[in-house]
């Protein structure tokens, strides 16, 4: 079983609670929900504050919502279970503390349920921003030594067979293959052709294109994008997405 992409490594984490901070200050500034009555010394604490526990919060809730590797093709409900595991907990957090803050005297209970909303509302926004800053490309992997070939290889044209495989890139409807023996053009889905793919190590590096890895011969910037260059001169794209991912994977 493979590692999903959703999975928080030690450095993802920390990245998580970097990004949570700086969303805390922004808050803190801007003063939403009425807090922009309190002073800047009382804003700043209570909502930088309130991030990070609630990054310490979503990365416990991630790691249970996703123990399985499910969450990998499924993103948006991964989210939303997210945002919904972390807003029920830490909704009477949020009531508590928000009460102490900025109410004197013993925390209303009545006012419990007005929370709801606004603690959801910023979860879900901090879960997709962590999401994007944190995501990474589908992989798949090497096989072990006497491995049967992967599925995918049995789609190549009849010409192309026992070629090396280079690159696959959606084009409409269809499939482009770059292989050491020439191109061609399979009808079937890019999300198929890389679950197919596992055998083979190589990375999804834009929504159009899984590119093997052992065929990447150079890789440049261009404009603020990452290309890299294939045997033959094919020059794959990587989304600004998926760089930093493959960037800390070694690719370029």
């Amino acid at each position: 079983m493979h590692a999903s992409r959703t999975a928080l490594t030690t450095a993802e984490a920390k990245r998580g609670f970097g990004v949570s901070a700086c969303a805390g200050l922004f808050l803190a500034l801007i003063g939403p929900f009425g807090s922009d009555q309190a002073p800047m010394l009382v804003r700043l604490p209570y909502w930088i504050g309130l991030c990070v526990a609630g990054a310490v919060v979503g990365t416990g809730v991630s790691h249970l919502v996703d123990r399985d590797g499910r969450a990998e093709s499924r993103p948006v409900l991964y989210g939303s279970l997210v945002a919904i595991g972390i807003t029920l907990p830490f909704t009477g957090v949020v009531w508590l503390v928000t009460e102490l803050a900025f109410h004197a005297g013993t925390p209303r209970l009545p006012a419990l349920p007005i929370y709801l909303g606004p603690v959801f509302t910023i979860t879900a926004a901090m879960t997709a921003l962590n999401f994007l800053v944190q995501r990474k490309p589908p992989e798949t992997h090497a096989g072990p030594a006497g491995a049967p070939a992967p599925r995918f290889l049995e789609r190549l044209p009849p010409r192309l067979r026992g070629a090396q495989l280079f690159a696959v890139a959606a084009e409409d409807h269809y499939l482009r293959l770059y292989t050491s023996r020439g191109e061609d053009l399979i009808l079937l889905r890019l999300s198929d052709a890389v679950a197919e793919l596992e055998g083979i190590e190589g990375a999804q590096t834009h929504r159009s294109w899984w590119v093997a890895k052992a065929a990447v011969q150079e890789a440049r910037r261009t404009d603020g994008r990452a290309i890299l260059t294939l045997p033959g001169g094919v020059e794959a794209p990587v989304s600004r997405a998926y760089a930093r991912a493959l960037r800390e994977a070694g690719w370029f």
